[in-house]
């Protein structure tokens, strides 16, 4: 048995007892030979990375410096593109754009042609702007962008000046230039800062490296920390050197203390940044998690719909939003694949076709469908797709935002039917206006229809009295046939115009259909004749009955053609009779018929045309402001478009456009 209190056998001497001390001697004698060089290098590298900030920091001021006066000079160019101030507000405006910005040297407005319109600054040169400046000009109108012309100046050496050209445009016309000259010295003299010109030589190159200003308050540079950076102009191609004026860093003097005490240090602070990293990462896991329930209870009290699915369409993510708007639970839609339970049977088709897209990598970014839940019910919804990328930028997926748009299509229906309602509206409150003359219309067929069936009822008694010869009833029969020929004439005149009122006036469906314009004019045209005998109007139709038709409904174009002509008519109240001539003109181009309704009326002023369409705006006493905004969506939802515009003769030119059927 072995005794509890027996000494241990000694253990033998190893050679790796003496080795490792000898290493690790070995390790500490590198370390304090390298840790200076390592200092001098990151030292380099420091000042290197310090460098390339500051002057992308100057790179970015110069470019905010030009931005603002871009800015500037696009707000001056929409005025003038649209309505030109007075000379002494553009100079004015002027003035305070040189205060703004030193660097700006010259502003130049030119029209269209090229010619001067305002100018303020230095004076143009007798041969005017260099052969680079007109090509930036050039390439400004043909990109409809700014652009900055390549440096220049007076002499060879410096060039000190740059144009910018903005091309000014107006409904899509080109109306003129703004041409700005900037003075680069006076751009780095005012923009960088004296602490930064002290440690470093700045200079602006242009393509061929030949310097366009500089700024050097400390002195030329050493070369030895160096960068380049090219400005963000269009049109320019500007590079932003800088060489600091310091030169490499020194080896720490007394080697072994420096050494010592460096290493004392990241000792120290290698035991600091340990422990606040331990104390970040405690924090962070802190964080994460409050994150996490944060992030749960939003998602949980979100009405948006959120689903994720990987690469194969299967389901890993879905917020309780979504398991309401579907009407499952969570655990019966994660790990499912297509085809889903939520899918409709009758868009089936469609949910295959755009899952095979989300294979393909080709998901739709937005598009509207229809979900069924579990109940059978329909929800229309509206889906947005994005990729799900993860930590290394690798796609792993899809997520969609679905939003439940039942609400949003009830309103569009009930906005359908109101529209409805009231274009019937309209048409009553149309024929409600026109209603005496429309009696006074229907009083003559019928006074004419009662006088031919008297003369028809003496010939009667006549041939029943057996007066006169024995050509009498002959005579007297044909003399009949005339009377209710002509009574037969006049009541079909009162049922067309009964007719036309009816079904004016009748509450339907939209429903478009190829109509001939003609007709539809042939249609109204005894409503429009009836108003405008009343008013002592002409009334011309020119339209050619060879116009090809267009796709639409009649009875809205009926409308909107009875509206116009109740508005031409009313605006020729004020001039004289000889002078009220209202016309109606069609014709065929480019794919498309235009109808116009001229008159020679009192016109539209500028500040009532701004309005013209709006709802509820009109210059009549007693107007409800709807007929115009009524006729404009009528022509939009046949997809054309009514205009109005001045009458050369005087009076105003309302037409309206429909693409051929």
């Amino acid at each position: 048995m072995k005794n509890p209190f027996t000494l241990p056998r000694p253990v033998p001497e190893s050679p790796w007892r003496w080795l490792v001390p000898v290493l690790l001697v070995l390790l500490f004698l590198l370390v304090l030979l390298w840790l200076p060089w390592q200092a001098r290098q990151m030292e380099s590298n420091e000042r290197q990375e310090q460098l390339i900030a500051d002057t992308l920091w100057v790179e970015q001021t110069l470019r905010f410096e030009l931005a603002r006066s871009e800015e500037a000079l696009a707000t001056l160019g929409a005025d003038l593109a649209v309505k030109p101030p007075a000379p002494e507000v553009l100079q004015a405006r002027l003035a305070q754009m040189f205060k703004n910005g030193h660097e700006l040297r010259r502003v130049v407005w030119l029209d269209a042609a090229g010619r001067v319109q305002a100018i303020r600054g230095m004076e143009l040169p007798a041969a005017g702007l260099t052969d680079s400046s007109r090509e930036a000009g050039m390439l400004a109108r043909t990109t409809r962008a700014g652009r900055y012309s390549e440096p220049y100046g007076a002499t060879a050496l410096l060039h000190g000046l740059i144009d910018f050209h903005l091309p000014l445009y107006h409904a899509g016309s080109y109306v003129g230039s703004l041409v700005a000259t900037y003075n680069l010295q006076v751009l780095l003299d005012e923009n960088v800062p004296w602490w930064f010109a002290q440690d470093n030589a700045l200079s602006l190159l242009d393509r061929d490296d030949h310097i366009v200003a500089t700024r050097a308050a400390g002195g030329p540079g050493r070369g030895i920390y160096t960068h380049k950076r090219a400005l963000d102009l269009p049109g320019s191609q500007i590079v932003l050197a800088t060489d600091s004026v310091k030169g490499a860093p020194k080896l720490v003097p007394n080697l072994l203390v420096g050494s010592v005490i460096v290493l004392a240090l990241g000792l120290v602070l290698s035991l600091v940044a340990l422990w606040r990293h331990i104390a970040r990462t405690i924090a962070a896991e802190n964080a994460l998690r409050q994150q996490m329930a944060f992030r749960t209870a939003m998602e949980d009290s979100l009405l948006t719909g959120l689903r994720a699915r990987d690469l194969e369409g299967r389901v890993t993510y879905v917020n309780p939003a979504f398991c309401r708007m579907v009407g499952l639970p969570a655990g019966e839609l994660l790990g499912k694949k297509p085809p889903m339970p939520y899918w409709a049977p009758e868009a089936m088709a469609e949910y295959e076709q755009r899952f095979k897209k989300v294979l393909a990598g080709q998901a739709t970014p937005q598009f509207e469908t229809v979900f069924q839940r579990s109940d059978g019910a329909r929800v229309p919804v509206l889906v947005f797709e994005a990729p799900l990328v993860d930590s290394h930028g690798r796609h792993t997926g899809w997520m969609s935002s679905i939003l439940d748009i039942t609400d949003r299509k009830r309103a569009e229906e009930l906005n359908r039917q109101q529209q409805e309602k009231l274009e019937t509206s309209a048409r009553l409150a149309t024929m409600g206006e026109i209603s005496s003359m429309l009696a006074h219309e229907l009083n003559q067929p019928l006074a004419a229809i009662s006088s031919y069936t008297a003369g028809a009822l003496n010939v009667l008694n006549r041939v029943n009295e057996g007066e006169g010869s024995a050509a009498a009833p002959a005579l007297d029969i044909t003399m009949l046939r005339r009377a209710l020929e002509q009574a037969n004439t006049q009541a079909r005149r009162a049922g067309q115009v009964i007719r036309s009122v009816h079904e004016f006036v009748k509450k339907r469906e939209p429903r478009r259909e190829s109509v001939a314009m003609h007709q539809v004019v042939d249609g109204i045209r005894a409503l429009v004749e009836l108003q405008a005998r009343q008013s002592y109007v002409t009334l011309q139709v020119e339209v050619p009955p060879d116009l090809p038709p267009v796709l639409a409904d009649r009875v809205l174009l009926e409308q909107v053609l009875l509206n116009l002509t109740r508005n031409a008519i009313e605006a020729m109240q004020d001039i004289a009779p000889e002078r009220r001539l209202l016309r109606i003109a069609a014709r065929s181009s480019d794919g498309q018929v235009a109808v116009s309704v001229i008159d020679n009326g009192h016109g539209i002023p500028p500040e009532v045309a701004e309005r013209l369409f709006s709802p509820f705006f009109s210059t009549k006493a007693e107007g409800m402001g709807m007929g115009l905004s009524i006729c404009r969506t009528a022509i939009e939802f046949h997809g054309g478009t009514l205009t109005h515009a001045d009458n050369p003769d005087g009076g105003t030119v309302f037409t309206f456009s429909l693409q051929k059927a």
